[in-house]
């Protein structure tokens, strides 16, 4: 039995207790909402990513909870309130998108609004941006459902799997799909607004999280951010499970207390209503999930009936456009010498930027982004161009 020091060296793990299987809970179906899925979940054969035959839960469910509220998304203008959104330039932090908001980002050269206060806004499923900066509100397909694949028992991974931009991570107990963050704006231009809940849709048509949505108001507080999410709020709630089957829980310990000893995926084994097990705690920062998962995934773990989108099956079938994408002539600029460095690697321009994270946000972590493309460090580093000098 490894402790889980000896499994990740220099990992911030101060769990005492060891990784068998008394220490991994499986995942609870019965957990899940009433109307969380579009039919009883099963127990399939499933292959995780290194290979092991397993058994997995196989979720499917619609384009979006019957009880959902969600939005508001992108306002009007500027008199209006919309969504949230974390900005990572300068004056980084979470903000509403209101008014001063978009009026401090036109000082900063990104102009989202029309001389008379109207917000650029579009459907980018089914049009593209015809300005360089717009708020991105897409419309929904509710003829799609989305398949989805958790080990019945979580087999912990070698090393933690990073999680980048737009990365999949999990489903919430409500049933809608969790992603790590959205890109930003100094990626593609523009702006897919999140509502109060820190979600919004895909443009394959269905809606996600990109937070821990069932206690996102702890991250409202620390950011002074002047917004309300129509979802009950509880830190020390169970929220949903990774995609490796741990479960993921908002900010406390079930009984309230503060949470200690945390790795740095933000998780530990400590007690819960399942008994002392690993599992994953929201931050109070966004996004509020974890910054990584330890276990094994099941392969081909998310898929949809989407004509576009994250997971699409039936790609271009269905008239709706894939996102703006760096590079395609429908975002912002690239950095300099990414198409090149892309080309000499044998990799698409948007997997090599979503390896490397926002540009805004420091340097990458090169040895997480060779692993994440599949290619050697070192041949990352000599394809990219120097940093320009600051």
């Amino acid at each position: 039995m490894k402790h889980l020091s000896q499994l990740w060296p220099g990992m911030l793990v101060l769990a005492s207790v060891g990784f068998g299987q008394t220490a991994l809970a499986h995942p609870d179906i019965e957990e899940f909402s009433d109307t969380a899925f579009a039919e009883q979940p099963v127990t399939v054969d499933c292959t995780l990513e290194d290979g092991t035959a397993s058994r997995c839960y196989e979720i499917k469910v619609n384009y979006m909870p019957k009880d959902l509220d969600i939005g508001p998304f992108c306002p009007a203008t500027l008199n209006d309130a919309g969504g949230i959104w974390d900005w990572t330039g300068e004056n980084a932090k979470l903000y509403r998108i209101d008014g001063s908001f978009l009026e401090m980002l036109d000082e900063l050269g990104y102009r989202f609004f029309d001389d008379d206060g109207t917000v650029h806004t579009v459907d980018n499923a089914t049009e593209r941006p015809t300005v360089d900066h717009a708020c991105i509100n897409v419309s929904a397909d509710e003829s799609v459902e989305i398949t989805m694949l958790l080990p019945v028992t979580p087999v912990m991974a070698e090393t933690p799997s990073q999680l980048g931009t737009v990365t999949k991570v999990g489903v919430a107990l409500d049933g809608v799909p969790i992603f790590s963050d959205a890109p930003s704006i100094q990626q593609t231009g523009h702006m897919p607004a999140l509502d109060t809940c820190g979600g919004h849709i895909d443009p394959g048509g269905w809606y996600h999280w990109h937070a821990t949505s069932t206690d996102i108001e702890t991250v409202f507080e620390k950011e002074g951010v002047a917004a309300d999410c129509t979802l009950d709020q509880n830190s020390s709630a169970l929220f949903g499970y990774a995609f490796d089957g741990h479960a993921m829980y908002g900010s406390t310990e079930s009984d309230g207390a503060e949470v200690t000893g945390l790795d740095a995926c933000n998780g530990h084994v400590g007690s819960t209503p399942s008994g002392e097990v690993y599992h994953y705690h929201a931050t109070d920062e966004f996004p509020n999930l974890p910054a990584c998962l330890v276990g094994v995934q099941a392969a081909e773990n998310f898929s949809t009936t989407a004509t576009a989108g994250v997971g699409a099956t039936r790609a271009g079938e269905g008239g709706r456009n894939e996102p703006p994408r760096p590079g395609d002539g429908t975002s912002g600029q690239l950095p300099p010498g990414v198409e090149e460095a892309a080309e000499t690697l044998g990799v698409t321009v948007e997997d090599l930027m979503r390896a490397l994270g926002d540009p805004q946000a420091g340097q990458p972590d090169m040895s997480a982004a060779a692993k994440s493309l599949g290619i050697d460090e070192a041949d990352l580093r000599s394809a990219l161009p120097p940093p320009p000098n600051r």
